[in-house]
Order: C-alpha cells, then sequence, then structure tokens
C-alpha cells in the first residue's frame, strides 16, 4: 500500500516527528560508558509513554524477525546493523551505537535513526563510516521532490556510499509511512535515475542508508532479530522520516533543539 497524507495527517506526522527526533537528540546526549541497552529501552519507553504515543515496536512481528520484538527501541552495537534487540550490555569506551525509534501519535507514524561513538575514543574509520551515512540520507533527501522518482533517491544513496568504498546491501532499505510504519514503495539504497514510483506531494517516506565497513553480507543473531555483518565489522545507520511537499522534502524527524 502507497499511502498519500492530506494537509492535517501531515501536520500530525510533524507532530509524531518531532518527538521521535527529540527522543533520539535525548537518548544520545544520556547514553554514556557504563549505559545498559536495557536502560535505553526503559527511558525509551519512558518518553513514548509521557508524550501519549505508542510504540511501532512492542508488538511488531514481521516475517523476517522472531517476534513480537518486545522492546521500545532498536539497539545496535559495533557489528550489529539493523533491527538490534536490546539486551543485557552496557556500553565501553569507543562503541558505536546504532539507535533506530519509530512511533505512532495521532494516528501518524514517523522513524529515524542515528550512529554514533560513545565515549572519548573515536576511531577514524567509524567516524568515517557514519559520516557516510549522513551525507547520503543528505543527498537522498535532496533527491526527493514531487514528479521525481523512488530511483532518483536510491542513486543519489548509492552514489554517496559507493564512492566512499562501502559495500551496498538491497535485502533492507528505506519504505514508505503513513498510519503504519512500513509500507510501499521500498527504497533501495542503489538503483537507478528515473526508474520506480513517482513522488507525490503528501507521500512520506522513510530513507535509510545504512552499511557494513567491508561486506554487504547479513548474518541473524541466536536473539532472531539482531542483524549482523557477516565478517563481524563494524556497522552504521541514518535515517530520516520526509514528507513531500509543493517545494521538495521536509523532514520530519529532525530533532527541535
Amino acid at each position: 500500500m502507497i499511502e498519500i497524507l492530506n494537509p492535517a495527517q501531515l501536520d500530525r506526522a510533524r507532530e509524531t516527528g518531532a518527538l521521535v527526533g527529540h527522543i533520539l537528540h535525548t537518548l544520545k546526549e544520556k547514553c554514556t560508558v557504563g549505559t545498559n541497552l536495557l536502560e535505553i529501552d526503559r527511558w525509551t519507553q519512558e518518553m513514548i509513554v509521557d508524550a501519549g504515543a505508542t510504540s511501532c515496536y512492542v508488538d511488531y512481528a514481521p516475517s523476517f524477525g522472531r517476534g513480537p520484538f518486545g522492546h521500545y527501541i532498536c539497539t545496535g552495537v559495533n557489528d550489529a546493523v539493523l533491527h538490534g534487540l536490546p539486551r543485557d550490555y552496557s556500553l565501553v569506551d569507543g562503541d558505536l551505537l546504532s539507535l533506530d525509534l519509530a512511533v505512532v501519535l495521532g494516528g501518524v507514524a514517523a522513524d529515524s535513526a542515528i550512529s554514533f561513538i560513545v565515549g572519548d575514543t573515536k576511531p577514524a574509520e567509524s567516524v568515517a563510516m557514519i559520516d557516510a551515512t549522513e551525507r547520503a540520507l543528505a543527498a537522498g533527501i535532496a533527491a526527493a521532490g514531487p514528479g521525481t522518482r523512488i530511483g532518483d533517491i536510491s542513486h543519489a544513496i548509492g552514489s554517496v556510499l559507493g564512492e566512499a568504498g562501502y559495500p551496498i546491501n538491497t535485502e533492507f532499505g528505506g519504505h514508505g509511512i503513513g498510519s503504519t510504519m512500513h509500507q510501499d514503495p521500498h527504497i533501495s539504497n542503489t538503483g537507478r535515475r528515473g526508474r520506480g514510483y513517482k513522488l507525490r506531494r503528501g507521500l512520506m517516506l522513510a530513507l535509510e542508508p545504512w552499511v557494513m565497513a567491508d561486506t554487504a553480507e547479513l548474518v541473524i543473531d541466536d536473539d532472531g532479530w539482531t542483524l549482523r555483518s557477516a565478517t563481524g565489522c563494524r556497522t552504521a545507520h541514518s535515517e530520516h522520516t520526509i514528507a513531500i511537499t509543493d517545494d521538495g522534502a521536509e523532514i520530519i524527524t529532525a530533532a527541535k533543539r
């Protein structure tokens, strides 16, 4: 299903996106050496409940996971890049942490992810990988607008990631979003210009470039959810929900400072 939102729904989407952005910004500030992943999940639950929102994850049980997910946020550390199930692990200096969050507020969902390094040790290769996903995300957003196509976004993202030297996995990517978290169209992180669905005003998309340092192959953890790099290399993930407007693409999940 491809859902086109009306102006009232887009206004509610902005509220949802602001909440998602605020929660991720707050968590980044709170996560330090010694923070436990289950503590992050608890903080997320408290902020979602306090806002009167609903988690997209707790009852989520798709075919690719051993559902239901049962937690409020995805927490990926180092080689864990997608669908990271929170577990009893305390962060150490230099860990690369990815947080992925989706909630529903006022009947509209928003989805975003950030990656950052915990503590004072900042490995150069990890910094470069996070930067590549953020630049790819910015390129994908810049390529989106009324009349452009999904392939234009995919090409923009893939060009940045490829030029940075990272293999690109096409099993998981971005997606449509609206009253539910995952909708059509699928947005691969590489593609050809001028191909795919033509974007329309009112369409919302979650763009999410993610990479693994030296492989495009994923393996699934024993927990049935967490996707890790097949070689054990580090990974990074950046995501925003955007809305297509007459002027281009509006970032819905930007944190309000």
